[in-house]
């Protein structure tokens, strides 16, 4: 394994690990985020009130989890909801 050519120290060894696992973790994380917005976008584009309610509740529970798990800042989700509420509840 590449893992252990720089570390010597088996604590090392484990923080290396430890940290990649958790970097995948949140950029599976924050993929869906990503997703769920453009969903949001993509319902309001296409002029279906519904449909952008819908998605937007699904991307506002998507972006909660997200916080929850320590991915996101709170002010960062609190800003991004806001964004896609304000696009949403703008819609003619």
């Amino acid at each position: 394994m590449e893992v252990y050519d720089l570390a010597n120290i088996k604590s090392a060894k484990k923080r290396i690990l430890v940290s990649r696992t958790r970097a995948d973790r949140n950029k599976a994380i924050r993929s869906g985020v990503k997703t769920a917005i453009k969903k949001v976008y993509a319902a309001v584009e296409s002029g279906d009130k519904e449909a952008a309610k819908a998605e937007l509740t699904a991307a506002t529970k998507t972006i909660e989890m997200a916080a929850s798990k320590g991915v996101y800042h709170k002010n960062n989700v609190a800003r991004k909801i806001s964004r896609l509420s304000k696009a949403v509840n703008g819609m003619a």
